[in-house]
């Protein structure tokens, strides 16, 4: 026969106190003497004892589970959805974020739930998810800055984080970078290193972040008498990048250092300018944007400005967790500094 799995009851007497007080351990009620907790979880361990999780769900309230939702604010078809997915996974940023929230999350024994919400229909059921306590509370990394979901889950009262600072004010908490910063430190590296037919590639310019890079960028450039900077438009891919640097060369051929807005199109204009016959840095110099692992893999080796992805993830999960716990009761911002990393290519 099996033998029965431990209970309560047989923790209590293993550490000589009251089945309550191991409840109260258990449940992490915090008026236990710091002593008791660590006679109870000794205990724990002798014993072999696991929690019910489903009781203790009804005791707490707490499913110890949080949505990752990655959002946008299109209504595609079941196509392009899966196509939206598929670029989502295949982007080194995503895997950041997802590496700092689990970082944070592992060791407190909370787990993240991915969920995507690219159409109305989505967005909804991720919010009847939260409502019906199918998780604490949700991570969100939106795409696009007309995204609904913010005002969504604000509205419905769910505990909610954001990556990046929403398109539309709401009241939420957000993690975000300060991205003017990061395109001044892009041109003022490039200016030292006596660049002066400089251009850029921004990402998508309906995004925050893809202004605020080119609006710092530029108002670098304008303080050291550059009043003009080519532009081309990417889209945060390398082959968008490879398009943008192609168009610039078109128009622009002097062009002597280039600042592309994330290291994919970095590692695409690269490409691009090595198959012109531009030798980079020599003739070209090129900075990126993230220190994504693209940085390192890219050859030359990209000089990029970071971004603290796996921190900034880490400070959003555990904001998360304050709202969930009713440690933090109103909305807070939290803004990371960029710090340029000098390698080969610039």
């Amino acid at each position: 026969m099996s033998r029965q799995a431990p209970t309560l009851e047989d923790v209590a007497r293993e550490a000589g106190v009251s089945r309550a007080t191991v409840s109260r351990v258990v449940n992490g009620v915090r008026n236990v003497d710091p002593a008791i907790q660590d006679l109870v979880r000794r205990a724990i361990e002798r014993t072999g004892y696991a929690p019910n999780q489903a009781a203790r769900q009804l005791v707490t309230r707490r499913t110890t589970t949080v949505a990752l939702v990655v959002s946008g604010a299109g209504d595609a078809s079941d196509t392009e959805q899966n196509a939206f997915a598929a670029r989502v996974f295949a982007d080194p940023f995503f895997g950041r974020v997802v590496g700092g929230v689990v970082g944070h999350l592992r060791p407190r024994g909370m787990h993240p739930v991915l969920m995507f919400a690219e159409t109305p229909e989505a967005r909804q059921e991720v919010v009847a998810y939260l409502r019906q306590g199918g998780a604490d509370g949700a991570l969100v990394v939106s795409t696009h800055p007309d995204d609904p979901l913010p005002a969504l889950l604000a509205g419905a009262g769910l505990p909610a984080v954001l990556f990046a600072r929403p398109g539309r004010p709401v009241p939420l908490s957000y993690v975000d970078l300060a991205h003017r910063d990061g395109g001044r430190l892009a041109a003022e590296h490039l200016l030292e290193r006596g660049c002066r037919r400089i251009a850029t590639v921004t990402g998508p310019l309906a995004v925050a972040a893809s202004q605020e890079r080119l609006a710092g960028f530029r108002d670098a450039l304008a303080r050291h008498g550059h009043p003009y900077v080519p532009v081309a438009e990417g889209g945060f891919t390398v082959d968008s990048g490879m398009a943008a640097m192609t168009s610039l060369l078109a128009e622009h051929p002097d062009t002597d250092g280039v600042f592309t807005a994330n290291d994919l199109m970095a590692q695409g204009a690269v490409q691009v300018l090595r198959d012109h016959g531009r030798r980079v840095p020599r003739d070209v110099a090129v900075v990126g944007f993230d220190d994504s692992s693209v940085a390192v893999t890219c050859r030359p080796r990209l000089t990029t400005v970071r971004q603290p992805v796996e921190e900034m993830a880490a400070t959003m999960a555990r904001l998360l967790d304050e709202h969930i716990k009713g440690a933090r009761t109103e909305p807070t911002s939290v803004i990371f500094d960029p710090e340029l990393v000098v390698r080969d290519s610039a």
